[in-house]
């Protein structure tokens, strides 16, 4: 037997719950002539009359009966889903998915849904942190946080923060008694706490510039870490040099709890971004959301 086609099958359900082909072909927009070829069709392919036509009314056969009942909700649901989606494109509404890092969703990200959110109650985000390069079209996110170096080429890259030098410190306990690193090359003559990233397999080169000079150096100790809180305690506790965000260590610095070093092979580079794949068709709360991080950077 042929499939019926679905704009037979509205044809039909048009004048089984209309009552009359005028109304039906009305209501669709159609000539009544073409509305009965639709539904003869539909007869014939199904093998069974599914309407009883007299001179003043249409009515449905035990078959129509049974194919309204079991057909026309199911359209109804369709159509239901249909207007759902439009209010998510005409209203901010629905759940968005981003991958970021840790610093950035604590010093970017979250400071800005805890404004925003309060004002959007229909707006759901869900924020995996990941310091691997996560490829958000795989991993169906919606968008990602990263360092401007960091987001690939093809991708629309916003900035939503300043300028970000990180900072290669240690405690007081861990430094006295030995000298202080000069160059990056003396780091290879200390215990420094390591970031291992996923992306790459293996631990981060800590990465240096001076003068047009750049260097990434790949140090060694007795700790690694995946997340940057851990580093920041083991370096305080004094196991060794720890290599982060400027900002996150200088209420330590002031206090005198951690001790800088190489501060002038740190200089400042590009912040963070949102990067994501393409303009169209953004709905309204990822709009909302990108303007809201805009407005920061």
């Amino acid at each position: 037997m042929a499939r019926p086609d679905f704009g037979d099958l509205l044809a039909f359900l048009a004048v089984a719950r209309e009552g009359s082909f005028t109304k039906a072909a009305a209501k669709l927009g159609v000539s009544q002539s073409a509305l009965s070829h639709s539904i003869r069709g539909l007869e014939e392919r199904l093998g069974i009359r599914l309407l009883t036509r007299t001179t003043r009314r249409v009515a449905p056969t035990e078959a129509g009966e049974r194919l309204l009942g079991s057909v026309g909700p199911k359209f109804d649901e369709i159509d239901g889903e249909l207007a759902a989606l439009s209010d998510l494109r005409d209203k901010p509404a629905g759940t968005i998915r981003l991958t970021t890092g840790e610093h950035a969703a604590d010093t970017i990200l979250w400071p800005t849904l805890a404004r925003l959110l309060p004002d959007y109650p229909d707006i759901h985000v869900e924020v995996i942190i990941d310091y691997g390069l996560t490829d958000i079209v795989t991993g169906r996110y919606d968008a990602g946080i990263r360092f401007g170096e960091q987001v690939e080429k093809d991708m629309i890259a916003v900035r939503i923060g300043p300028d970000v030098r990180m900072a290669v410190v240690g405690a007081p306990a861990y430094l006295g008694g030995r000298s202080r690193p000069r160059t990056p090359q003396d780091l290879t003559g200390h215990d420094c706490i390591n970031m291992r990233l996923p992306t790459y397999g293996g631990f981060y080169a800590w990465e240096f510039e001076k003068e047009g000079r750049e260097l990434a150096v790949r140090v060694e100790g007795r700790l690694a870490f995946n997340t940057i809180p851990q580093i920041l305690t083991a370096a305080l506790a004094g196991f060794g040099l720890a290599y982060l965000p400027e900002d996150l260590v200088m209420p330590h610095l002031i206090e005198g709890r951690l001790v800088r070093v190489l501060d002038e092979w740190c200089p400042p580079f590009s912040g963070y971004h949102l990067y994501y794949t393409s303009r169209r068709q953004p709905t309204p709360a990822f709009a909302v959301l990108v303007e809201a991080l805009r407005r920061r950077g």
